[in-house]
């Protein structure tokens, strides 16, 4: 087996790196003494230096003006994204602008890509449900009326709703087909109540009431929403992989400093032992990650859906994201719960990419149902 990725795949890290490496965590008030969202707005500097380094079209396909690259690129750069914290819609305009490319039709593609390629068009995702707890396309209805889709329900958490241009609104029909709908945020019969994450970033509670949308803004395709909702969950994994590197190289730089009975705290056995346990999480996380991004770029078939791997990446992502955050503050000791230092946005960033699209617990089961529907006698 290859592990190593392309020239393409390691060219886009490179220029990831250049884009994110002036980016402070800090620069936006802290979740811990902010009142409501830290902020009103995604960051739209960064946005913009994003777009002008072509980290937006990247999935795109040159056709479109992108670089046509996979899932595995976006969860490459996603990763590097999450090391500084980057206050951006990345995941969610990459993944519904792979979406469209992939299952839309060439008019929504040509109307989309080019423009979200080139920064002009910020694209969200609701895919918490009614409650957070629920199936996501199964809190909206949609039903078709001539050229048009009826679309009515309610979408809890979604990110940036007030500020991205397009909110991707999986649906079901009567039939129990689901549908993807492209709602422009200022479209009639849509209102937003606002919510703030827990790691303070600005979410909304959606609604939709009778709301009219044309035809030509609905993605139909069967297997559509099964395939966004896959990479959105990946893409977190490696959001979360990236936060977790970061956070446990905080954690080194801090233990090596620190001196206790004047030796750096980092040579005692305990801290070593402690830090050693994180970096296998991180192997882990970043193991099971490349195999569902892999699964979903490939299309390769095995015992499991890729379905199955993707709940395989998630339950390591969020049990090994907590715990690496929880490690680190403990041995920062009351350092790591200074305000002034980084450390504490990192814990509330991991709690939301731990719970983010079905905490472990979720995933388990989703996993185990699909171990029972595919009993491995049938795949030999």
């Amino acid at each position: 087996m290859d592990f190593t990725f392309t020239e393409e795949q390691q060219a886009a890290v490179e220029a990831a790196r250049a884009v994110f490496c002036g980016v402070a965590p800090d620069t936006v008030p802290s979740p811990a003494l902010t009142p409501g969202a830290v902020a009103d707005d995604f960051d739209r500097a960064l946005w913009a230096k994003a777009a002008a380094s072509d980290l937006l079209s990247l999935g795109i396909d040159a056709a479109y003006g992108g670089a046509g690259l996979d899932p595995i690129a976006l969860c490459l750069l996603l990763r590097e994204s999450a090391k500084v914290l980057a206050r951006l819609p990345l995941l969610e305009t990459s993944a519904v602008a792979m979406a469209v490319q992939r299952y839309g039709h060439a008019q929504l593609k040509r109307e989309l890509l080019p423009a979200i390629g080139r920064g002009e068009l910020a694209v969200t995702v609701a895919a918490n449900g009614r409650t957070g707890h629920d199936s996501a396309e199964l809190a909206v209805t949609a039903h078709p009326d001539g050229d048009h889709w009826i679309l009515d329900g309610t979408q809890t958490g979604v990110p940036w709703a007030q500020t991205c241009d397009r909110i991707a609104v999986p649906a079901h029909t009567a039939e129990g087909h689901t549908v993807i709908a492209l709602v422009p945020r200022d479209h009639q019969g849509i209102t937003l109540a606002d919510q703030t994450s827990t790691n303070g970033e600005r979410f909304a509670e959606l609604h939709l009431e009778a709301l009219r949308l044309d035809a030509s803004a609905v993605v139909e395709a069967d297997g559509a929403w099964e395939w966004l909702r896959d990479l959105l969950t990946t893409g977190t994994c490696a959001q979360a992989l990236g936060l977790g590197e970061a956070v446990l190289a905080m954690t080194s730089q801090y233990t090596g400093k620190r001196e206790q009975f004047g030796h750096p705290v980092a040579t005692f056995q305990a801290v070593a032992v402690q830090a050693a346990d994180r970096y296998i999480d991180l192997r882990a996380m970043e193991a099971t990650l490349w195999q569902a991004a892999w699964r979903i770029s490939s299309g390769a078939q095995s015992a499991l859906p890729a379905a199955g791997d993707v709940a395989v990446a998630k339950i390591w992502a969020s049990e090994g994201v907590r715990r690496i955050v929880q490690t680190a503050q403990h041995l920062h000791g009351g350092f790591g719960a200074d305000t002034d230092y980084a450390l504490h946005r990192y814990h509330a960033w991991a709690k939301q990419l731990e719970l983010a699209l079905g905490p472990a617990a979720a995933h388990e089961e989703a996993l185990g149902d699909l171990i029972a529907a595919h009993p491995l006698s049938q795949t030999t």
